[in-house]
């Protein structure tokens, strides 16, 4: 029996792919469009030194300080982004009408997230979802970090649930599939195009409302 459904945060519930590119395209305008640094270019280097925010920014600041001369401190930069990317975060289609709906259904909802826990709380808050879930656990917080089993525990005992009365759904084919497969819970994947990788996630699902066809189907076998 289904007890709990966790999630990962980033590219499962907030495109973030879309919200950096907003941001960066607003810092320049706002800071570096003065500085003869053409905007494309500057743009395309530091979504490819962000990695999918998998680099945080005091690197990717470092980085793009030295290779474009920017008039600003490391610091300054990463205080800037930590203060104004909230503001650009924005959910995938239909987040909190499912969230609300497995909620309604009796579930218990949990997020799992790698970042630093001033900023993916203020992610969540600003896509109005914080309320919804019974627990969420931020890597940088409880200084655990997705693919280790201990973080995906820690959230489990919060929840009070067995790995095995737990679904988790992500992007990641590591960090979120094979880490909670590892587990015991089961594992969704939330599928990108961009993995050439077979998944080996327990189930596969294209958009974030198939989630209750997954449950669905767990719950009826």
């Amino acid at each position: 029996m289904i007890k709990a459904i966790l999630f990962d945060f980033d590219r499962t519930i907030m495109d973030r792919d879309t919200a950096l590119n907003n941001y960066i395209h607003e810092q320049y305008e706002r800071l570096f469009q003065l500085e003869n640094i053409q905007k494309q270019p500057f743009i395309d280097r530091f979504i490819e030194l962000d990695a999918q925010g998998y680099v945080w920014k005091d690197v990717v600041y470092s980085t793009l300080i030295k290779e474009w001369n920017l008039p600003y401190s490391m610091e300054e930069l990463v205080k800037e982004y930590e203060d104004n990317f909230q503001k650009f975060a924005v959910g995938f289609p239909d987040i909190e009408m499912v969230l609300k709906k497995l909620k309604e259904q009796g579930y218990l909802l949990g997020l799992v997230t790698n970042g630093r826990v001033g900023h993916q709380r203020n992610n969540v808050i600003k896509l109005g979802i914080d309320s919804l879930f019974d627990c969420i656990v931020v890597s940088d917080e409880v200084g655990m970090r997705k693919p280790d089993a201990n973080i995906f525990n820690y959230a489990l005992d919060i929840l009070n649930v067995l790995p095995n009365e737990a679904i988790y759904v992500g992007d990641h084919l590591i960090n979120d599939v094979q880490a909670s497969n590892d587990v015991g819970m089961i594992s969704v994947w939330i599928k990108d195009p961009s993995y050439k990788e077979d998944s080996k996630a327990d189930y596969v699902i294209n958009q974030f409302d198939e989630v209750f066809d997954v449950v669905r189907t767990i719950e009826n076998n």
